[in-house]
């Protein structure tokens, strides 16, 4: 049971640094603005959201691609 714990913790922390470092890929239909890196992506049955590097949430409709809604990231410590 040890070496199968350790096995597993073996496997995550020489596997999870390189996921880390990939780009995110996302459905070639979501068209993000010039100079915006995508950082989390996430989906639902109407829509597709994505998390951008500057702090944005980007929300796109599933049937046309096109932006719905941009939702600005304001952290609590530096407030609005």
């Amino acid at each position: 049971m040890i070496v199968g714990v350790i096995t597993v913790v073996a496997l995550i922390v020489t596997r999870m640094p390189g996921a880390m470092r990939q780009p995110l890929s996302l459905p070639e239909q979501i068209k993000l603005p010039d100079g915006t890196a995508a950082q989390a992506f996430t989906q639902a049955s109407t829509w597709y959201a994505v998390v951008t590097s500057d702090d944005r949430i980007l929300v796109f409709s599933r049937e046309t691609g096109a932006l719905l809604q941009e939702i600005l990231i304001i952290s609590a410590a530096t407030g609005p």
